[in-house]
């Protein structure tokens, strides 16, 4: 069972910047792929981006595609999300999961509790 907890979440004006950051437990981190998710207040979860289990393979919603950066410290069994140029729409709870592939499916699994981003103006 992996147990993910996520970091770095704040308040921070538009067009700042925040890093968040994603502990896995366990030894096989480098194994999976990683992914982020948001949610804001009254909205469905949104897909942010996602990278491979070597950092070698990364992706990015169009919505943050430029502006957001995805990567990973396999020692340290750590995802991070680097957001530059916030916006007032950023503002979320982010979630990171673990990516799974099973016969064919990608599934998100083991998710994280979540840290709150507020973006204001």
């Amino acid at each position: 069972q992996v147990q993910l907890v996520e970091s770095g979440g704040g308040l921070v004006q538009a067009g700042g910047s925040l890093r968040l950051s994603c502990v896995a437990s366990g030894r096989t981190f480098s194994s999976y792929g990683m992914g982020w998710f948001r949610q804001a207040p009254g909205k469905e979860r949104e897909f942010v981006g996602r990278i491979s289990g070597s950092g070698d393979s990364i992706y990015y919603a169009d919505s943050v595609k430029g502006r957001f950066t995805i990567s990973r410290d396999n020692a340290k069994n750590t995802a991070y999300l680097q957001m530059n140029s916030l916006k007032l729409e950023d503002t979320a709870v982010y979630y990171c999961a673990v990516r799974t592939v099973y016969s064919g499916t990608v599934q998100y699994l083991h998710w994280g509790q979540g840290t709150q981003v507020t973006v204001s103006s």
